[in-house]
């Protein structure tokens, strides 16, 4: 029997709407130079994003929920929605959201997907919005759950909470609070630099409410200098369907200039910066011998 549980991100529309305009208001009435601000056209394309998000994401919930619910009936197990037992689902969730955010970051097929979500220059309220089109990427990573007696409607129900929470650290408005927070959750100081493209915070603070797994992991890196949003390479498009699909495309012009299978699957499996070693140009390497001496040696 599917668990009744409340649609938190519908519940939520009102106040994600009510607080992106105070958050408007708060720029026109206390300017910040230093800060990235609105502007018109990037928050059209964060909004318009997320309203697309919804419609595809209901499409890959369909053959989601399908493998979700057969492993579900495959497992004994069984976790009731309790009272107490909704808190350890939310912190399990949030373990592998984690790990599925990681991985999102560090396997390019996956940031093909996650991207979206790091093309803004932007960081307000508008760009907890822009979300991708292909989230048929995360599911896999819930399976142990599922596995583990979590009903579906259950997962969906602490995924939602997950993705509510993090809307409101996606802002410059609110600095560093308490340190008791700072060390056990996600915050605004915490998520600025996971947006950041600086080297040194590039691929930190994965965590989604929580970030004690970046500090268990070794991937949480404090907020020092201001950070400069967006990507190492910016996409300087506003068009969502570009926006949507600009790694992907990437990869398909990569896997057609690939010289080997072994090329091809770096640039599908390997890091986004991922490139193969260079070929060695053994007319060089001999142009400088005298005819007939051995070729140097290499390391094995």
């Amino acid at each position: 029997m599917s668990p009744n549980l409340p649609d938190v991100v519908l519940w939520s529309i009102p106040a994600f709407v009510l607080l992106t305009v105070l958050e408007i208001v708060s720029y026109r009435l206390r300017p910040d130079e230093d800060a990235a601000g609105y502007e018109a056209k990037d928050a059209a394309t964060s909004i318009g994003m997320g309203l697309g998000s919804l419609v595809f994401d209901f499409l890959w919930k369909i053959p989601i929920v399908a493998v979700y619910l057969a492993v579900y009936e495959l497992t004994p197990l069984r976790v009731p929605v309790l009272w107490w037992t909704v808190p350890l689902m939310l912190l399990a969730q949030d373990f592998f959201y984690y790990w599925s955010h990681r991985g999102h970051h560090v396997v390019r097929i996956l940031w093909a997907c996650h991207v979206v979500h790091h093309s803004s220059r932007k960081f307000n309220f508008s760009t907890a919005l822009r979300q991708p089109w292909t989230s048929w990427t995360v599911w896999p990573f819930y399976l142990p759950l599922i596995a583990c007696g979590v009903h579906p409607a259950a997962l969906a129900f602490c995924s939602s909470a997950n993705l509510v929470y993090q809307f409101w650290v996606h802002t410059e408005r609110i600095g560093r609070l308490p340190r008791p927070v700072e060390y056990v959750l996600n915050t605004p100081s915490h998520h600025r630099v996971h947006h950041a493209s600086q080297g040194g915070y590039l691929d930190r603070n994965f965590g989604g409410i929580l970030i004690v797994w970046d500090r268990l992991f070794g991937t949480f890196t404090a907020e020092t200098v201001r950070p400069v949003y967006g990507l190492t390479k910016n996409i300087d498009t506003y068009n969502p369907l570009r926006v949507a699909t600009h790694e992907y495309a990437a990869i398909a012009r990569d896997l057609r200039a690939a010289r080997s299978w072994r090329e091809r699957a770096g640039r599908v499996l390997r890091g986004p910066g991922w490139q193969p070693a260079p070929v060695p140009d053994r007319a060089a390497e001999t142009a400088g011998r005298p005819t007939g001496a051995p070729a140097p040696e290499t390391a094995a």
